[in-house]
């Protein structure tokens, strides 16, 4: 009964997190959409950071352009693989919290450009950083980004072999 419990809370937090999360994604694509859409870009520091209105097609850095079928049955593969992980798969301890909210980063920013791409037909992206010519992304970008960065230093830093059996293999 407690394990039943303790999911259906985990359920729930990853839940709120994940909506959260998911409406600043949204509201600020709607204000893009409002703001930059058609317009010049908004220059926030210049020679360096902008913000600059992109309708991406494509995957991450513009590849897979018009890929529209694909990207969302890939989509809904993923989300149902990180729901499982989060809620199966992942320990209810305090060690593998950070895992927890690697998997809530992951799921808000797929979601968010899967919401994209099922309503508008491609994802609004935003921000851009000149000094580099780096691609422009937006929040969901960042939310995915940030997750894989912490992923890779928990894997380096903090995680064992045991923490890892401990996920896929009990």
């Amino acid at each position: 009964m407690e394990k039943k419990t303790n999911t259906l809370k985990k359920a729930l937090t990853g839940i709120i997190l994940s909506v959260i999360l998911i409406v600043i994604d949204q509201v600020t694509k709607l204000m893009a959409i409002h703001g930059l859409m058609n317009q010049q870009p908004f220059v926030i520091w210049d020679g360096v950071f902008e913000l600059h209105y992109l309708e991406n097609r494509g995957a991450a850095f513009g590849i897979l352009q018009g890929k529209k079928i694909f990207f969302v049955f890939f989509t809904l593969i993923v989300l149902c693989l990180i729901a499982y992980l989060y809620l199966k798969r992942i320990p209810d301890e305090k060690k593998f919290r950070p895992m927890d909210g690697i998997c809530i980063l992951f799921f808000a920013g797929a979601l968010g450009n899967f919401i994209d791409r099922v309503f508008r037909n491609y994802v609004v992206d935003f921000f851009y950083f000149k000094l580099i010519d780096f691609p422009v992304f937006n929040v969901a970008d960042i939310y995915v980004t940030v997750a894989a960065f912490a992923m890779i230093i928990l894997g380096l830093f903090y995680y064992k072999e045991e923490d890892y059996n401990k996920i896929f293999h009990d």
